[in-house]
Order: C-alpha cells, then sequence, then structure tokens
C-alpha cells in the first residue's frame, strides 16, 4: 500500500497537469483549424 501512495504522489501531479495542457492545447488547436478554414474560404473567395 505504501508502493501505491509514493506511485500516486510521485507521478499524479505530472499526469494531471499533462492532461489539462493537452485538453488546452486541443480547444486551441479547434480554433486554429477553424480560422485557417476561414481564410482558405476567402482567398478562395478573391481569386474567382
Amino acid at each position: 500500500m505504501e508502493i501505491l501512495n509514493e506511485f500516486v504522489s510521485t507521478l499524479g501531479f505530472p499526469i494531471a497537469v499533462t492532461v489539462f495542457l493537452l485538453i488546452r492545447i486541443e480547444k486551441k488547436l479547434d480554433e486554429l483549424n477553424k480560422t485557417l478554414l476561414l481564410v482558405v474560404e476567402a482567398l478562395g473567395k478573391t481569386q474567382q
């Protein structure tokens, strides 16, 4: 049981931070993708 407590206390925080950052980055990437699609669409309209 002591080993399990040590494992969670050692790796729990880095895992939690990693998950938090991955979720934030995913949201930012989705926003960036939408913006790029709008730019491509706008460029397509100006070239026609």
